[in-house]
């Protein structure tokens, strides 16, 4: 099993990253990651006009995949992630969708513990405890076309997706965009909802335990809609036991909506001959569409389609 070191960061994505480390298809790598303010809070008496802005959304890495060159797709599985039993979520005036509401910055350092039932949770305050949420929220590989994008922007590659759904077991399929595919991830969150309306979920240290596995071959999408393309995987992707789901990040929320309903009914046409007509309505009866959040640069949005639905036999990727 490979480690890396959460001193080993990037805050943005793209070719020239040097990997710090290279590693087979089917390797265990274990990703040490700094919260996504580099700890910079961890008090109350920590103060957010101070902090240094641009060591925000640190991905531990990038990883250099053997073999691993443009058009094939990186599937990441999510082992298990651990995590500090201390977080921070921080707001203000300007930030998210009530940054119009505030008269001053904010934050709120809670510890993540044990409740009575030995069950994990969030504790907000003395009289409010929130479930244990372990997710992702950025991960992704080095963009196409020699595109340098911050961590805090999601995108075709990956990124800032801010999706709750990439947690333990998930798997995330990723374009290789480059040779190595260059993957990073941080920006761990103990809970967060759909939306992550104050641009903050409970931001958290830990370390994040992936299996990465090289799909040769698999002729993956890379094009924003990919309806109007011959390959058979828009993504990002996300696999889980019960769900397969389709991700779109757009300026306009509207936009990454159609495009990862779209998605979805490319797969399932491609994939797995569901004709146009059935495949709308699969989606229009059991498909969900969600938000992953609306406070980044680019609006997320995915699409949840239960896995029964496609066989107990699928080849889902």
């Amino acid at each position: 099993m490979h480690r890396i070191s959460r001193d080993q960061v990037v805050y943005s994505m793209n070719a020239d990253n040097p990997p710090v480390l290279r590693v087979d298809s089917g390797s265990l790598i274990v990703f040490e990651t700094a919260d996504a303010l580099s700890g910079q809070i961890t008090s109350a008496d920590d103060r957010l006009d101070t902090l240094d802005w641009g060591r925000v959304n640190p991905a531990t890495g990038p990883v250099y995949v053997n073999d691993a060159q443009s058009g094939d797709v990186l599937a990441v599985t999510i082992k298990n992630i651990d995590i500090a039993d201390i977080g921070v979520t921080v707001t203000g005036p300007g930030m998210g969708l009530l940054g119009d509401t505030m008269s001053q910055a904010s934050r709120k350092v809670m510890s993540i513990r044990q409740d009575a039932d030995g069950k994990d949770v969030v504790v907000f305050s003395d009289t409010l405890q929130l479930p244990l949420n372990k997710m992702v929220g950025v991960i992704g590989t080095a963009p196409a076309g020699g595109a340098d994008i911050l961590n805090g922007v999601p995108g075709l590659h990956g990124g800032n997706m801010d999706c709750k759904e990439v947690r333990e077991g998930a798997t995330i399929l990723l374009p290789v965009n480059v040779p190595g595919a260059l993957l990073a991830l941080g920006d761990l969150h103990a809970a967060m909802a759909d939306g992550e309306i104050c641009v903050s979920g409970v931001e958290v240290a830990g370390t994040v335990t992936a299996q990465v596995k090289l799909l040769k071959g698999k002729s993956a999408d890379t094009g924003t809609d990919a309806s109007k393309s011959s390959n058979c995987l828009p993504l990002p992707m996300i696999i889980n036991d019960t769900h397969v789901m389709t991700i779109a990040a757009d300026e306009s929320l509207d936009t990454a909506a159609e495009v990862a309903v779209r998605n979805m009914a490319h797969y399932l046409s491609c994939k797995h001959n569901f004709s146009p007509e059935e495949a709308a309505m699969l989606i229009s009866l059991a498909g969900d569409v969600r938000i992953c959040q609306l406070v980044n640069p680019k609006k997320t949005t995915r699409v949840e389609l239960p896995r029964r639905y496609l066989g107990k036999e699928a080849q889902l990727y």
